[in-house]
């Protein structure tokens, strides 16, 4: 008898367990809700974490907090897609703007992206001379260049720059490889040209923007010491070239984002409607 009692006893506890369970994860998936409608996206997904979390064997409140986590992505999403179509004509009128101060480059055959060139930086308009140049591609992804021009080659592979006020940075070493470096002679005149692209010019260009007022000394490391100072134009091309591909990369940034959120829309409007 005392078995039987003890049996019921326990099954009452297990179910009085359950049901206080299935009661708590309710709770909290009401809670969810009201975040929900008050826009409170961030603590509403927190909040289903924490269902899923404490209470893994609530079968059906589990259930309702899936279609719940989809709605909320999908406003996210859609507001997401509202802050990129606000914004976008806005960056992209900005673009236009800054565009008439840049010769755009891109050769057809060889290149799937054109570069724009600071007017007063086309090569064009700086042959026999040293000089650093940069440009910035329809991406916003901005790169530095360090030019020589001499009777005999010093065959450089990276510059340091610094400033009177002890500031310096310098560029990544590219060897020779006939692309990033490269050199060739005409006329009995050596050209070497170096690219540094991504972060392998980043701390330079830095350096110059912040410092558009400093003398810039620029000192290319080869296989003969050269050093020039930077001219005031080439500085100015550098800062206006950054501000430009900074609104570039703003515009690549939220057209992927708006395309993203399209699809992501799309794709939970589909399982809500499941």
């Amino acid at each position: 008898m005392k078995k039987i009692i003890c049996c019921i006893a326990v099954v009452a506890l297990t179910l009085s367990g359950c049901n206080g369970n299935k009661k708590k994860a309710q709770a909290r998936l009401d809670n969810a809700q009201a975040m929900f409608e008050n826009n409170e996206l961030f603590a509403a997904k927190n909040e289903i974490d924490s269902i899923r979390i404490l209470y893994p064997k609530e079968f059906k409140v589990l259930k309702e907090t899936l279609t719940l986590m989809r709605l909320v992505e999908r406003k996210e999403a859609e507001r997401t897609l509202a802050y990129c179509d606000s914004l976008l004509p806005i960056k992209i009128a900005e673009a236009e703007v800054l565009k008439k101060n840049f010769v755009f480059e891109k050769d057809s055959a060889y290149e799937e992206i054109g570069n724009y060139i600071w007017r007063q930086q086309t090569i064009e308009r700086n042959t026999e001379r040293c000089y650093i140049r940069c440009g910035v591609n329809e991406k916003g992804e901005m790169y530095l260049a360090s030019v020589y021009y001499g009777a005999n080659p010093i065959n450089h592979t990276s510059v340091k720059l610094s400033t009177n006020n002890g500031m310096f940075a310098e560029t990544a070493s590219i060897a020779y490889d006939g692309g990033m470096n490269y050199r060739f002679k005409d006329d009995g005149f050596i050209s070497e040209i170096v690219t540094y692209k991504g972060t392998n010019g980043l701390d330079a260009i830095n350096l110059i923007y912040n410092n558009e007022n400093e003398r810039v000394r620029i000192e290319y490391a080869g296989d003969k010491p050269f050093i020039i100072y930077m001219a005031a134009g080439d500085k100015k091309s550098v800062v206006e070239t950054f501000n430009f591909g900074a609104v570039l990369s703003d515009i690549e940034y939220m057209t992927r984002e708006k395309e993203r959120a399209s699809k992501r829309i799309e794709y939970l409007a589909g399982k809500i409607n499941e």
